[in-house]
């Protein structure tokens, strides 16, 4: 199992935000999130939305940390990318 997160720099009501991504499945991420208490609703079209302050408890769980350009580059070379605005 291997999920990444990139740090927490995307601003966004009022705080900043990480990006937690499988390059293995959907599913895979979805268990992860379950277990580190991630709310579905945080799941956005490829990536769960994590506040800052959940950023440690992630990691410490297993979550490997990378930049956010790394994070893309590997969920879009495991054809996990789901950009805006696509159908499908």
């Amino acid at each position: 199992m291997t999920l990444y997160i990139d740090p927490p720099t995307w601003p966004g009501h009022g705080r900043l935000w990480s990006h937690l991504v499988s390059d293995v499945s959907y599913e895979e991420l979805h268990a992860f999130a379950a277990r580190i208490g991630a709310p579905r609703r945080a799941f956005e079209r490829d990536h769960y939305d994590v506040p800052a302050e959940r950023y440690a408890s992630a990691v410490a769980a297993g979550a490997l940390e990378v930049g956010s350009k790394e994070l893309v580059r590997r969920l879009t070379e495991a054809g996990l990318r789901r950009r805006k605005g696509a159908v499908g």
